[in-house]
């Protein structure tokens, strides 16, 4: 399989776990978008899902497809969120974010009873760090958050370069209207002291460590389909 049908396949498989009547967490990126285009043939032969899409890119994909939305204000518990990972770990540890979304996609995964990410075989990591880690960031105060960035890392051992993520020339901005800043640290041998420092600062919107939030990783590879659990 191409890197294409292996996200699908991943896409496919993930929703067997989508009964009718479930309030549904929606990712953003590649693959989650193959599972919407799947989800909403499953909505179109009759299935009852309302779904909270994690970014503005999904929600108009799924009012494209004539997938139904609501939002966490009117929905704020889910019963499943399915997303995408741009690294996944043995722990189910993630780094996300290299779409832009990650603030909206951490919220609706913590507001869920449950998270399964899909994949394709590429994400899978001995040690998260190899994926620049996205740190979303407040526009006020830019160069003095990036210092205490660096900072923080070098107190855990980490270095490498911080770039202010760009779009057609000009800063890329969030959905929240945050700016990114992607954190080439290489491996990260303690995530969660990373995790911890990175939200002591004021600066820091939210980052891309998912950590403690997947339940189960349906992952797609040349040889078919398998299913990772946390090995924590």
């Amino acid at each position: 399989m191409d890197a294409k049908a292996m996200k699908i396949e991943a896409a496919r498989a993930a929703l067997e776990h989508v009964t009718s009547g479930m309030r549904l967490g929606i990712g953003t990126g590649s693959t989650a978008e193959e599972f919407v285009r799947l989800l909403a043939v499953k909505v179109a032969e009759g299935m009852k899902i309302i779904g909270v899409p994690t970014s503005e890119r999904t929600a108009a994909l799924c009012v494209q497809l004539g997938v139904p939305l609501s939002t966490l204000e009117e929905t704020p518990e889910l019963d499943i969120t399915i997303d995408g990972a741009d690294e996944i770990d043995a722990d189910l540890s993630l780094i996300k974010g290299g779409g832009g979304a990650l603030l909206r996609e951490k919220i609706v995964a913590s507001a869920s009873a449950k998270m399964i990410v899909i994949a394709d075989e590429s994400k899978i990591v001995d040690t998260l760090g190899r994926f620049p880690l996205p740190v979303e960031v407040n526009r006020f105060g830019l160069k003095a958050t990036e210092i205490a960035v660096r900072k923080a890392a070098a107190s855990l051992g980490l270095s490498g370069p911080l770039t202010l993520r760009m779009t057609g020339g000009e800063p890329f901005v969030t959905d929240g209207g945050h700016l990114i800043l992607d954190a080439s640290f290489g491996r990260i041998p303690d995530a969660r002291a990373l995790s911890d420092a990175l939200h002591a600062i004021p600066g820091v919107v939210e980052h891309g460590l998912f950590l403690g939030l997947a339940d189960l990783a349906v992952i797609a590879g040349s040889t078919g389909i398998r299913t990772l659990v946390p090995a924590r």
